[in-house]
């Protein structure tokens, strides 16, 4: 970001409910951003109530999917992503990640938060690779005709889906399985779908950060069984090593090898034959 101030204070903000907390920015919070409410920071109290290092929790998270873009590039070929609940710009975004293996990478990234679309158009202002666009995933159908996605990528070649910490944000009731299998029928031959979310591995601090998201406010945060979590993927051929714990997805020398909030998080990548 170039502006130093919080969303409190920042100019040009489409007008939101100040309300309701928004998921992108309370992750943001949690992150230790600037772009949230007053409203996001009391709701993000739940959660470090619950788990103190919720914080770590998010980091393992983006660090996953440092090494994850990184090997989609770099390993797989790919050069075509689409980020969907991308969340607000932040250090490492996935066309930084990208860009450093290959500039031609296109990115294009989805959110439903129009404080998304608004910092993410000043952000990529001049940039011909990458773009972001208002999107809701729960319409597959409406992300994939928007002419912004039929610009960059061409669904004919492969390409990778992103739903990073996303699923877990679709209840029972909205069915994320058949999202899931709906994004898998988009995906070309030799395309990848990444998914990672809050894991229930029997852990008590899972059951209590899993109240914390929905009943402390945000309203939304299913954490899921490695059974449940594995459906995600049907149709697909798991890369190695496969569903696991996200920082034993691929480690290298950044990734923390004691992280508090280890068992909490699940993460994987599919592919397409």
């Amino acid at each position: 970001m170039s502006d130093n101030r919080g969303l409190d204070d920042a100019p040009g903000i489409p007008d939101v409910d100040l309300t309701r907390p928004s998921i992108a920015r309370v992750y943001d919070y949690v992150l230790g951003g600037k772009d949230h409410y007053e409203i996001d920071r009391q709701v993000s109290g739940a959660l470090f109530a619950a788990v103190p290092e919720t914080s770590q929790l998010a980091l393992d998270n983006r660090n996953h999917l440092r090494r994850a873009v990184t090997w989609l590039v770099r390993e797989a070929g790919i050069r075509q992503i689409l980020d969907l609940g991308s969340g607000l710009p932040t250090a490492g975004n996935v066309h930084e990640i990208a860009h450093a293996v290959d500039p031609s990478v296109h990115v294009v990234y989805v959110d439903i938060d129009p404080i998304v679309l608004a910092h993410g158009r000043a952000l990529l202002d001049d940039d011909d690779t990458t773009t972001v666009i208002t999107g809701d995933i729960r319409d597959i159908d409406a992300i994939f005709a928007d002419p912004a996605v039929t610009e960059l990528i061409d669904t004919s070649a492969p390409f990778a889906v992103l739903a990073a910490s996303i699923f877990h944000h679709l209840s029972d009731d909205e069915d994320p399985y058949a999202v899931a299998a709906a994004i898998t029928a988009r995906l070309s031959p030799g395309s990848y779908l990444l998914a990672s979310n809050f894991l229930d591995d029997d852990e008590p601090r899972a059951k209590a950060l899993e109240k914390a998201f929905l009943e402390g406010g945000l309203g939304t945060g299913r954490f899921r069984t490695w059974a449940e979590q594995r459906r995600f993927f049907d149709g697909l051929e798991l890369v190695e090593p496969g569903l696991t714990y996200a920082n034993d997805w691929r480690p290298d020398d950044q990734t923390p090898t004691e992280s508090p909030t280890h068992t909490l998080y699940a993460a994987g990548i599919g592919r397409k034959a």
